[in-house]
């Protein structure tokens, strides 16, 4: 019988940055997530979401340690199925299977079961396999089911939601171990260059050496199994983990022509400007003593994240926190992934490439979005020297959902945030991420209404839900909030923080070489040998939306300067009057969109056959949210890395004809090892399908054009890399439906009318506030609530109406939920469990180095490495 086996090799303690083709795509052992304690469920030591259940099974559950095991042992029974080698050896003997999850089920089959009580739709692995076949290799996926195994279970090649038609790309490197002891002899063979230019070398016996030099890697090219690359050294530090601060300004070129090692060939060195064929070359340059050696990048306190010398009185007092004494009013059934909160429901699901996504978002049981979720994650640099010229990132290859990392409570989120884990399988291993999502309430600083007239003011308090998490990949951490408001608005936001991957730059501002047009071409200079790089943020999303059933139709409604003559203007103006108006124009094919000059057109995805009370289309309204300004596009044209693996890239948002079962994305994390024929094209999805009427789906991108100064030193603010798109209720409700959940308060201080009394009129102008759309819970029935110190006044004559719960006594809060207990976050996992945080800070490395040192497979100090 074949075996399954994970890739391991044994190596030296060196640390090699790799961007290219990503050792955490093929390594099947990877390093295992943080250990952590669970959060208790805030300000109860019992769950108060326990009688609250989920109005079905959760479809998109991924498959839990149980099913991924039956899938493991029915493919160890099963590999004959797979058997292709002519010579009659087990297709299965040189394999790697490196990834296990749920295969996501048809959205047509998920509407039968949750909308009209069908069957529950049946449930497939999606596996990934990296497969040699002689000097080559492959990256192929496969579907497995239906499951749980049976005589009707059969495993076959992945192809319907790729329109490639193909199931596999093709890897540049059959072994890409043998690319990394390659790059470690590289090092080691110019250690008298390196030395003599950057006083270092690479050190193989010594992981955190200080001293040493690490070696980083971005591929010039990628084309069916050919590979060109440009290795940079840097610095590793190590302490501060700002490697990419650390640029030294040597380069090494490497040309890759096939997968055998025996054909790998080092090309030029790239130093001070100039491009020597070898190191010979470099070599005797450097006995010359006209030869410049240039600066020395140095680590040190510049890259460290705080400033502890420094001291201010305001900094050691205790900062204002959000507080939630009695309990959370939105429910959770962790089983399920299903939370409802003020008129919302959804449910929850994960993916290794692609983090989290919401399901079957509904608002009062009828259903807005069916999938919003993340897609790709590109970030394009460019630069003057051979590193940052061409470098890009497809991050979904590194996998967001794997680097879900555990959320720090009390900073992440709230005190009185919740938690949810995330769970995957690798190499017949099952995986968790403790409190990889948080989910919380939050009261604005501003209120969601106020109105002051003469002799009144009312304010309501503006309080969302929040579903966060962080996604750490290699220098950036991004944090993506899906956000929903009382009003029925949803908001997508991203933020991004972290180490900026900076560029070498030797050149001085003192320098006698006069300053022009390209002194400041791609960045600025932010320490001595280092300068920013420019470069484009793009984050894809899709919506596939269901506005009053899926018959949908967008609707660009721009606002027009006009000129035009009244009658009833005249004779005081006598010519036409200068005005604007609306014109609104249903959008008929598919087509890509940019935010307008002006805010000048509103994107309205409307449903023709329904309308609301006042005869108006209902409607949600696309449109740029509460970050810096409208998201932005890739600015390069054309993109000589990217090929064809992120043309979603090229607009702001694109609305599309929506085939959910065939086209179920914008992209593939594999498509970053194809770019010129990626497994899916965009491309092709945009073939000027007929969309009006139509199921629709709008694929939307994050991000903004990134263009580093010196307060990028040592990380990148969040809140100056945050952009959102929102979806606004546009003619969906007969009105504004928050007013059902307001809590706020109406003064009145109006005069009292002859004859009449002041507590009669105050009467009149009470707010009614209705019942909300949710039965309480059983808890809530139950739940002694604090008793208002104020109702034995409400008939008073104060003027006064408060609407809507709020504190009327002093309350107690536990310190956890001011201060949560920290002692067990990112310590070592339990006995018996691998890894640790050694592990982790590896491999929250590996999506910006790709190659990086995995942890240690027998615990020992200096003993061999697994990967």
């Amino acid at each position: 019988m074949a075996s399954w086996r994970s890739m391991s090799v044994s190596v030296s303690a060196l640390v090699i940055f790799f961007v290219s083709l990503a050792y955490l795509l093929f390594s099947a052992s990877i390093a295992a997530p943080i250990g952590q304690q669970d959060l208790a469920p805030p300000a109860a030591s019992k769950d108060p979401h326990k009688h609250f259940q989920a109005p079905a099974e959760n479809p998109w559950a991924e498959l839990d340690e149980a099913e991924a095991s039956e899938v493991y042992l029915w493919l160890h029974e099963n590999a004959h199925l797979l058997d292709s080698n002519p010579e009659g050896a087990s297709a299965w003997d040189t394999n790697t299977l490196n990834l296990v999850e749920l295969l996501r089920p048809n959205k047509s089959d998920v509407a039968d079961y949750l909308d009209h009580g069908g069957p529950p739709p049946e449930r497939w692995a999606r596996l990934s396999n990296l497969e040699r076949r002689g000097d080559d290799a492959f990256v192929k996926e496969y579907m497995v089911g239906p499951l749980p195994p049976s005589n009707h279970t059969q495993i076959l090649p992945l192809t319907y939601c790729h329109n490639s038609g193909r199931n596999s790309v093709q890897s540049p490197i059959s072994d890409v171990f043998a690319l990394l002891d390659w790059a470690l002899v590289i090092g080691e063979n110019a250690s008298d260059i390196t030395l003599d230019l950057l006083g270092a070398k690479t050190n193989r016996n010594d992981l955190d050496d200080p001293d040493g030099l690490v070696i980083g890697s971005r591929p010039a090219l990628i084309d069916s199994g050919r590979m060109v690359h440009w290795l940079e050294f840097f610095r590793p530090g190590m302490k501060s983990d700002g490697r990419s601060l650390l640029p030294q300004g040597l380069y090494v070129k490497l040309d890759i022509p096939t997968a055998r090692p025996e054909t790998w060939r080092t090309g030029g060195w790239f130093y001070n400007g100039i491009l020597y064929d070898n190191d010979t070359m470099l070599r005797e340059a450097m006995k010359s003593p006209d030869f410049q050696h240039l600066v020395v990048n140095e680590d040190g306190a510049w890259t460290d994240t705080e400033d502890l010398a420094s001291w201010a009185s305001e900094r050691d007092m205790a900062p204002p926190l959000s507080i939630q004494p009695y309990g959370p009013r939105y429910h959770l059934d962790r089983a399920e992934n299903y939370i409802s909160w003020m008129g919302f429901s959804f449910y929850l699901s994960t993916s290794q490439a692609t983090a989290l996504s919401l399901f079957d978002i509904r608002y009062n049981d009828s259903r807005i979005i069916y999938h919003l979720g993340l897609q790709e994650a590109l970030a394009h640099y460019a630069g003057v020297e051979p590193m940052q010229s061409g470098l890009e990132f497809l991050d979904t290859f590194f996998g967001m959902g794997k680097m879900m990392f555990s959320l720090v409570p009390g900073l992440d989120c709230p005190g009185h945030a919740e938690y949810i884990d995330m769970s995957y399988h690798r190499a017949g291993k099952m995986y968790t991420n403790k409190n990889a999502i948080c989910v919380f309430e939050y009261t604005s600083d501003a209120p969601l209404q106020r109105h002051t007239s003469a002799f009144s003011a009312t304010v309501s308090r503006n309080t969302y839900l929040v579903v966060r998490s962080v996604s750490t990949v290699g220098n950036y951490d991004y944090t993506i909030d899906y956000i929903f408001y009382l009003d029925g608005s949803i908001e997508v936001k991203l933020r991004a923080s972290g180490y900026i991957f900076g560029a070498f730059h030797a050149e001085p501002r003192s320098s006698p070489v006069p300053r022009d047009s390209s002194t400041n071409e791609y960045g600025y200079r932010i320490h001595p040998g280092v300068q920013t790089s420019m470069h484009d943020h793009v984050v894809n999303f899709r919506a596939d939306f269901d506005i009053c059933g899926t018959a949908n139709t967008l609707v660009r409604t721009t606002v027009e300067p006009l000129q035009r003559e009244y009658d009833w203007d005249k004779p005081e103006v006598p010519a036409r009057r200068n005005t604007m108006h609306m014109v609104h124009q249903p959008v008929p094919r598919e087509t890509g969109l940019n935010w307008p000059k002006n805010a000048a057109e509103m994107y309205l995805i409307t449903s023709p056959t329904a309308t609301n009370r006042w005869g108006e289309s209902r409607a949600y309204r696309i449109l740029p949210g509460t970050g810096m300004g409208n998201p932005a596009h890739l600015a390069i044209l054309n993109s000589t890395t990217l090929g064809q693996s992120a043309t979603w890239s090229s607009s702001d948002l694109w609305v599309l004809r929506n085939h959910p079962d065939t086209e179920p994305s914008s992209a593939h994390h594999n498509n970053y090892l194809e770019p010129l024929a990626p497994l899916v094209d965009f491309t092709k999805m945009v073939d000027d399908e007929d969309i009006d009427g139509e199921d629709l789906v709008v694929y939307f991108n994050l991000g903004g054009h990134h263009v580093p100064s010196s307060q990028d030193v040592p990380n990148t603010l969040m809140h100056t890399s945050a952009s959102s798109v929102l979806f606004m209720p546009f003619n969906y409700f007969d009105e504004d439906v928050s007013k059902a959940w307001r809590q706020g308060v109406r003064v009145d201080r109006r005069p009292v009318r002859e004859g009449g009394s002041a507590a009669a009129e105050k009467e009149e102008v009470k707010p009614k506030l209705k019942r909300t759309t949710d039965a309480p819970s059983e808890e809530n029935k139950n739940k002694k609530q604090p008793k208002d110190e104020d109702d034995d006044n409400d008939d008073d004559d104060d003027g006064v109406t408060w609407f809507g719960g709020r504190y009327t006594q002093d309350v107690l809060v536990g310190r956890e939920m001011l201060t949560p207990d920290l002692s067990h976050y990112m310590k070592e996992r339990e006995e018996g469990e691998e890894g640790g945080w050694k592990a982790v800070r590896n491999a929250v490395g590996g999506g910006l180095v790709g190659l990086f040192v995995g942890k240690e497979r027998t615990g020992e100090e200096g003993g061999p490495m697994d990967w």
